[in-house]
């Protein structure tokens, strides 16, 4: 992220005005939204994602099965490689210090 907001200022302060708008947004909870953020970097095959994700689950009071749920959820749509590449991220970000990036 660093090198982005070197590189192309202007597009990664949109890009985080984005997400502030979308984290604002009432349509579910905080924890709800985090475990969906799971689940959809889960699909994507994003390791980094899912781990970043999970502390924020985690803090937002997701319990350890319902992260490990939200990966595991993806075997039937998306199949066994990124639930496997995905699952020991989910674990340690949800294991993590909180606040620990």
């Amino acid at each position: 992220m660093e090198l982005f907001l070197r590189e192309a200022p202007e597009v990664a302060h949109a890009f985080d005005n984005l997400v502030e708008a979308i984290r604002k947004g009432d349509w579910t909870d905080a924890k709800t939204k985090q475990l969906l953020n799971i689940a959809i970097q889960t699909a994507q095959r994003n390791p980094r994602g899912v781990f970043f994700h999970a502390g924020m689950a985690r803090d937002a009071g997701a319990r350890r099965e319902e992260v490990v749920g939200a990966v595991v959820m993806n075997l039937h749509l998306s199949g066994l490689g990124p639930v496997l590449d995905c699952l020991p991220a989910a674990v340690q970000g949800y294991e993590r210090e909180s606040g620990g990036i």
